[in-house]
């Protein structure tokens, strides 16, 4: 019998997976995905939000742990557990020695990340990389991994692991970490979800999924069912407004437009619907695919002028260009009359202090509804620029309550040898919002102490094997 079983094949899975083993347990990671497509939604990520209190290689200045609990409180609103945050947040500042061990390795923020060059350690070669490293590391350590292995039920026995099923077979283990993902890909699901909105429209329809299309929540129903204790919104996800010219799955990092906050955001009815300039945008990025999910249609439009090329990511998928705003509105479908109002009254509401994109500046509007707080300047300056965009899902924050061992809680009980981590538990931390990297400081942090709990679980079962002998 395998000592731990690892359902799931991401970030999270790998780093329990490389945990156990290393503790000195078998492991066998079963990944749903075929080869050439392993790693979950972490080979779509590029970087891990890291807490250290002086500057360390790619790091610089100080990101302490007081800093990283606000910025998570404001995402969150305090839909969060303070006490799994905050471990969280200091195991961030301890892993990279051993990610580095694992073969992963990091480089400074490229232009247009130097605001996250503070906050944000970013891998060499982004997640594919890191992916790759830690399959490179669990092969050479002894994991077994099979691929394209897709579990559809467990056997639980009085809130304990024994055995999974994949495919017609039964696997059993002593001790099992679950890291098989959120339900993103689930249409159904997704569309149960979010329910019809005022207009009648299924608003999940017209939701692209930014992250792999194996996550279809197959296990998370599952425990549901065996009456784990649940945790989280199942509207709520890691959701980004990304070109709706974007692939069903897997479109990642590529497809995100992050001029939002040196433009205006329009609906399909040329109207503005939210502040652009709240906050800097890797704390606010990840707003705007719920609320363009809000509005008609699901569709939103981003509209900036030649003053912000140069001052933002380029995205993958031009825009569309125009020599006048009448011309780019039509360019857009959108009715042009309104279009040109709602610019016009922004322009006049502008109130241009000094520009300064890489602080909260003083450029606000004054008189607007919503207003824009930063980063205000008239959209005057021709050619002109326009992005269409819709929904993303990452992916969801409905998963199973846990506590600081990694536990799967039935009940109110921990189970003494199931565990969960990633995406599956995320919920926990982020009950709402999201900012850059967290997801990867989650994974990681639980994915590492899950391994390590199951391999010790596993180690208790064998000594009363052999007690009972």
């Amino acid at each position: 019998m395998i000592d731990v079983l690892v359902i799931g094949g991401g970030n999270a899975a790998l780093c329990a997976a490389l945990m156990a083993r290393e503790a000195g347990a078998s492991v066998l990671l079963l990944e749903a995905a075929p080869r050439e497509w392993r790693g979950g939604n972490s080979q779509h990520t590029r970087n891990l939000r890291c807490m250290h209190d002086a500057p360390q290689d790619v790091l610089v200045d100080a990101y302490p742990e007081e800093e990283f609990w606000q910025d998570l409180l404001k995402v969150t609103k305090g839909v969060t557990d303070e006490k799994l945050a905050r471990l969280v947040i200091r195991e961030s500042s301890t892993c990279r020695g051993w990610m580095r061990k694992h073969g992963v390795n990091f480089q400074p923020s490229l232009s247009g990340t130097l605001h996250l060059s503070r906050t944000n350690a970013f891998f060499m070669g982004g997640g594919k990389a890191l992916v790759n490293a830690y399959y490179r590391s669990a092969e050479e350590l002894g994991v077994q991994i099979r691929y394209e292995a897709p579990v559809d039920r467990l056997e639980l026995e009085g809130g304990r692991f024994v055995a999974a099923h994949c495919k017609g077979e039964r696997i059993a283990a002593k001790a099992c970490v679950l890291a098989a993902g959120g339900f993103e890909s689930n249409r159904e699901w997704l569309r149960e979800a979010w329910g019809r909105n005022e207009l009648g429209e299924w608003p999940a329809d017209n939701f692209l999924i930014r992250g792999t299309r194996f996550n279809q929540g197959v296990l998370i129903k599952y425990m549901m069912e065996a009456g784990a204790d649940i945790i989280g919104d199942p509207s709520q996800s890691h959701c980004v407004a990304i070109d709706a010219r974007a692939p069903l799955y897997d479109g990642g990092i590529c497809t995100r437009v992050d001029c939002v906050s040196l433009g205006v955001m329009l609906n399909q009815a040329g109207l503005r619907f939210y502040d652009e300039g709240e906050d800097f945008w890797p704390k606010r990025y990840a707003i705007w695919g719920r609320l363009v999910a809000q509005q008609a249609g699901q569709i939103g439009y981003c509209i900036i002028d030649s003053k912000a090329i140069g001052r933002f990511m380029p995205p993958v998928f031009p825009g569309e260009k125009a020599d006048t705003l009448p011309e780019l509105a039509a360019k857009l479908g959108l009715p042009v009359a309104t279009f040109m109002q709602t610019v016009s009254d922004f322009n006049a509401a502008c109130r241009v202090g000094d520009f300064d994109h890489t602080v909260l500046d003083d450029c606000h509007t004054e008189g607007l509804a919503p207003p824009k707080t930063h980063w205000a300047r008239p959209i005057d300056t021709a050619p002109f620029y326009g992005y269409a965009l819709r929904p993303g899902i990452t992916f969801t924050y409905l998963g199973l309550k846990t506590n600081d061992q990694a536990a799967v809680h039935f009940g109110g009980e921990p189970s003494g040898n199931l565990f969960v981590a990633g995406e599956m538990m995320a919920g926990n931390v982020l009950g709402q919002g999201y900012t850059a990297g967290v997801g990867m400081s989650i994974g990681t942090a639980f994915g590492r102490i899950a391994g390590t709990q199951a391999a010790a679980a596993a180690l208790k079962q064998e000594e009363r094997i052999h007690a009972a002998a």
